[in-house]
């Protein structure tokens, strides 16, 4: 199976400050992966929710599958997750602090050809902070340029 689909939330490093990270499958139909593999998704604006006892993904965008008929899919529609009761229980948890939310990092396809997504409990960065990130980053480039040169 290919191995090559790789769709990452740049923003989310840079927004948010990182406590737990997880792996977890989606509940997908069939035009939705067909669309997953062509590449045509974006998960810039999802994040996750708990509702009953499940985690659900809000906000991820899967465009609709070109050679779908009348049972292709609504592109923005909650997609529920695929996790561990412990990992749902200890997620639950966490989202009940304040300042704490569930953002989408990474979709990919594993090599059993399955569609996974790696989630993260994650806190705000205040604006200090990413200035900080911001300074190292460039200060990294730099050192990068003169390694170059030499």
């Amino acid at each position: 199976m290919s191995n090559t689909i790789n769709i990452k939330n740049k923003k989310a490093k840079f927004e948010y400050q990182f406590i737990d990270k997880y792996t977890a499958g989606i509940q997908l139909t069939g035009t939705e992966i067909k669309s997953i593999r062509l590449g045509k998704a974006s998960i810039m604006e999802s994040y996750g929710v708990y509702e009953k006892g499940e985690i659900f993904l809000r906000n991820m965008y899967i465009q609709e599958y070109e050679n779908g008929t009348h049972y292709n899919h609504s592109p923005k529609r909650d997609r529920k997750l695929l996790l561990n009761r412990t990992e749902i229980n200890k997620i639950e948890k966490k989202l009940k602090n304040k300042g704490l939310t569930l953002v989408a990092i990474k979709l990919f396809i594993n090599e059993k050809g399955k569609a996974k997504i790696d989630i993260a409990v994650a806190q705000g960065k205040k604006l200090h902070d990413k200035r900080e990130d911001m300074k190292d980053k460039d200060a990294k480039r730099e050192m990068d340029r003169l390694k170059k040169d030499y």
